[in-house]
């Protein structure tokens, strides 16, 4: 899992589920006759509302973290989760309506699930809350392939050791002397079928702000691997208004979004 997927639209939906939990040990019903009744009192309550909604934002948030999309009968996690959200905040709204004692608990209780309804529904769309809750950090003077241990910002390009996408002999510094990526090694063959690389494109290494699929150069729909902040991966072909990019793992694909790439 990578936190660094997760959007501030994700950070207001763990925040409303907090709420929504605390929410569940105030008074749910006021009454003169007793100290008042909880959620935890009534388990058809703590249910829909409650636990809903925290499931709700568990399912959201796991999904946006997972690498590769995970589905339950059928739907995307992240789809579960914003249909249970929409349900927990529904439910609340007929208990507030349905009665004229209504306590803090599920007043408080009904607002964190609206939020989390709302957060949850707008993430997609809202361009505000599609930008990652943790930015990616700066990248610093890493050593050289194989140098020693510890390099700073480790992570935030290749684990030492490894040598850079297949090369053979000595690695290749990663920008040791300059504080960036060094020159990108020179792309493989194109795969059958695949475009040739433009005669000015040269390789080069980027981060993308966001979480973004990575497609099959096949040109197939089904994303096979996700490019996520923070890392660094290296782009060796221009493919139309996209980017060939590489993984760690060897793994090449399309970018089809391209805005807002940090170039190395």
């Amino acid at each position: 899992m990578n936190i660094r997927s997760l959007t501030r639209g994700d950070g207001v939906v763990i925040g409303a589920a907090v709420l929504l939990f605390i929410a569940s040990f105030l008074n749910f019903y006021e009454s003169s006759f007793s100290t008042g009744v909880k959620a935890w009192d009534l388990l058809g309550v703590v249910m829909s509302i409650h636990l809903a909604g925290v499931i709700a934002a568990a399912l959201i948030v796991t999904a946006r973290a997972l690498p590769q999309p995970r589905k339950v009968a059928g739907l995307d996690l992240g789809q579960f989760g914003v249909a249970l959200s929409v349900f927990a905040a529904w439910t609340g709204l007929w208990y507030l309506l349905g009665d004229g004692s209504a306590g803090s608990g599920l007043i408080l209780g009904f607002i964190a699930a609206l939020v989390l309804a709302g957060a949850a529904v707008a993430t997609p769309i809202v361009p505000a809350l599609k930008v990652a809750l943790i930015g990616a950090p700066k990248p610093q003077t890493p050593q050289p392939y194989g140098g020693q241990p510890g390099i700073p910002g480790q992570g935030y390009g290749y684990p030492v050791g490894q040598q850079p996408y297949g090369t053979q002999g000595q690695p290749q510094p990663y920008g040791a002397q300059s504080g960036q990526p060094a020159a990108a090694p020179q792309p493989s063959a194109p795969s059958q079928g695949g475009a040739a690389p433009a005669g000015d494109f040269s390789p080069f290494w980027f981060a993308v702000p966001v979480a973004r699929p990575l497609f099959g150069e096949d040109g197939s729909s089904s994303p096979i691997a996700e490019l996520a902040p923070g890392t660094w991966y290296l782009a060796v072909e221009q493919r139309g208004p996209g980017l060939v990019a590489q993984t760690q793992d060897g793994r090449r694909g399309v970018l089809q979004d391209t805005s807002g790439i940090q170039r190395g």
